[in-house]
């Protein structure tokens, strides 16, 4: 990361691009998003978990069926029409899918009969078939084992993968070929999905470095127990004998919450992944490396150490401090990449372990200005001044307020006031975002990043996340006729004057 050039960017999830389909997709809008881009003079288009989503997790992007498949949702129609995997007549009938925001259940409804239109033409055809089978080659060590698991979750619609059949949920070798042969075309399909979404994401990712655009991608720092990572490794997590977690994740107690929080994801068995040579991270950045220019994880102390709560407590309370074998494993990932384009989630309280390892490893941590104005103006660690050159900062993230939404409703007086002090001059609610727009793309930070929202100045109804609550969120979407030339422009002036272009 020290050798990324400064610069700025726009976050964004590829859901929220807008669509004729109900949600943001891989299709002509994320171009026409690059081509915007490209002419505010911004160098990096952050997004989120690219991994499946479903209703049970909320479609949460940061809780998955998956740690390596990706979103098949976001598989664009138009492309698959380009493609020859559709006719135009097929798209019909399209329902009435509402603009501002993803009715999930009407998508997947939908896009569950394009996807069975396109697999049977597909199946027909000649097209495709020697660079399908490349990439089922390429990615067989977790393709194959996703497909099925997809395949059996439909069968086994309720319930967890731990109440199949026992063989099944024991991966009895016998009776998962028997299952694998009675139920090929499913699973084929499942891949084909699969291999189509990286087709178009390959072609928009050539577009973003086309214009000077890199990716910045994210992923969880934890898996879902209800994912096929868990069903076939579980030796990598500590289970009992009924493969059921002994231990969940979470963080302890603190000023917002007496209670902690406890999230519930299966905690790693360090000792085993150490034992293999921390081979299923490797192979998780690997393939991440290949999709994006950069990657953020999520929590990432929990790398360094990570509270482990006994799986029957209710609460986050009685947890305990664990320690990972840190510098080993970033060692490794050394040893097998060279470098590590990897942006470090730092947020929240973060103890003095956790600092000396991103020291040491060079690793950028994060910066958010929404958080910066709480304390003492003087010494505040989120505050431009106080910042070091090798970090990221953020007007907000996914999970925060749009800078109107916190001065409309969530800032404290001390707050506006510290703003007000701190920018040196009375702070319009109309342009309180350009005024924390200015102060990130000014600062040393050598990346800045910017949620869309804020730079459309969208108020709290525009939020993506409320963390806590487990539904209405991940929804928001935008439209371009929200996005005209001025702003474009006064984005384009602020980067190129802070020397970020």
């Amino acid at each position: 990361m020290k050798n990324e050039k400064r610069g700025s960017g726009i976050l964004l999830h590829v859901t929220s691009l807008p669509s004729a389909y109900g949600i943001g997709d891989l299709g002509p809008n994320a171009y026409k998003f690059v081509d915007f881009l490209y002419d505010s003079k911004q160098s990096y288009w952050q997004i989120l978990p690219l991994n499946p989503t479903e209703p049970i997790f909320g479609n949460s992007p940061y809780s998955s069926f998956s740690a390596f498949a990706t979103n098949p949702f976001l598989i664009s129609p138009e492309l698959m029409v380009k493609d020859g995997l559709l006719n135009e007549k097929d798209l019909k009938p399209t329902p009435v899918f509402p603009k501002d925001k993803v009715d999930y259940d009407l998508v997947k409804e939908y896009k569950l009969r394009m996807f069975n239109i396109a697999y049977k033409n597909f199946v027909k055809a000649k097209e495709h078939k020697a660079e399908f089978e490349k990439y089922i080659k390429k990615n067989a060590s977790w393709l194959d084992d996703f497909a099925v698991f997809f395949v059996l979750k439909e069968q086994y619609a309720e319930g967890l993968w731990t109440s199949w059949p026992k063989k099944l949920r024991d991966r009895e070798p016998k009776e998962l070929e028997r299952f694998v042969k009675n139920n090929k075309a499913a699973i084929e399909k499942v891949k084909f999905l699969q291999y189509l979404f990286m087709e178009q994401w390959q072609d928009l990712k050539e577009y973003c470095h086309k214009k000077g655009v890199k990716l910045i991608g994210d992923i969880p720092i934890y898996v879902s127990f209800d994912s096929v990572d868990v069903w076939m490794s579980p030796n990598k997590y500590k289970l009992d004998e009924n493969r059921n977690p002994v231990f969940v994740a979470g963080v302890p107690p603190d000023y917002f919450s007496v209670t902690g929080q406890r999230w519930g994801n299966p905690v790693y068995d360090w000792d085993v992944l150490k034992k293999e040579g921390f081979a299923w991270w490797i192979e998780r950045l690997n393939q991440n490396f290949e999709i994006f220019d950069i990657v953020r994880i999520d929590h990432f102390r929990g790398l360094v150490a990570y509270w482990e709560i006994p799986s029957e407590e209710e609460t986050a309370i009685k947890g305990e401090w664990r320690k990972v074998p840190c510098h080993e494993f970033l060692n490794a990932l050394i040893d097998h990449f060279g470098k590590l384009p990897i942006i470090a989630e730092d947020l929240g309280i973060i103890t003095p372990d956790v600092e000396e390892v991103m020291e040491h490893f060079g690793l950028p941590g994060m910066k958010v200005l929404l958080f910066a104005f709480n304390g003492d103006l003087n010494t505040h660690p989120y505050l431009p001044h106080n910042f070091k050159e090798n970090c990221i900062v953020y007007t907000g993230t996914h999970d925060n307020n749009t800078v109107v939404g916190w001065i409309e409703g969530e800032a404290s007086e001390h707050e506006i006031n510290n703003l007000r002090n701190y920018v040196n001059k009375e702070v319009n609610l109309n342009e309180a975002n350009w005024e924390l727009i200015e102060l990130a793309l000014g600062s040393k930070a050598k990346i800045a990043i910017t949620p869309l929202q804020d730079v459309l100045g969208l108020d709290a109804t525009a939020r993506m996340n409320i963390p806590g609550t487990a539904s209405g969120n991940w929804k928001w979407r935008f439209s371009y006729e929200r996005m005209n030339t001025s702003i474009t422009k006064k984005l384009a002036e602020i980067t190129k004057r802070t020397g970020r272009k």
